[in-house]
């Protein structure tokens, strides 16, 4: 049967009126950064074939991948990596059923947060 209000009906106030957790935007990250790592790896691989290419080529790549917007992507990417892992650490906490409870989630999330940070400026500051 069809639906003769289909046009009349309000959409959903759900953004409107939903207040953003943690937990939820720890999980919009997770997704944001997985994607962003494959773009910057589409980055590298390009950086690699134009090392295999001719020294023209690999010259600007190289000096896309050197400049200041270079570094600025691949040090959000080193934290991207970085936050990714130990989001994916924090699921398979979660999928031993360990940790579930909100303080805990929360306790996680501020984890993956701080030490994703943490960790990619002393990856920063070794290399």
């Amino acid at each position: 049967m069809a639906d003769v209000n289909r046009g009349n009906r309000p959409l959903s106030p759900h953004l409107s009126i939903y207040r953003p957790q943690l937990t939820s935007i720890t999980s919009i990250l997770t997704r944001i950064t997985g994607n962003a790592l494959i773009l910057a790896s589409l980055l590298i691989v390009w950086w690699f074939l134009a090392a295999a290419t001719s020294p023209e080529y690999f010259a600007i790549a190289d000096g896309v991948i050197t400049s200041w917007f270079g570094d600025l992507v691949m040090f959000l990417s080193l934290w991207a990596l970085w936050y990714h892992t130990l989001a994916g650490i924090r699921h398979l906490i979660w999928d031993n059923a360990a940790m579930l409870d909100l303080p805990s989630a929360y306790k996680l999330g501020y984890a993956v947060i701080g030490g994703s940070v943490l960790l990619t400026l002393l990856t920063v500051a070794v290399i």
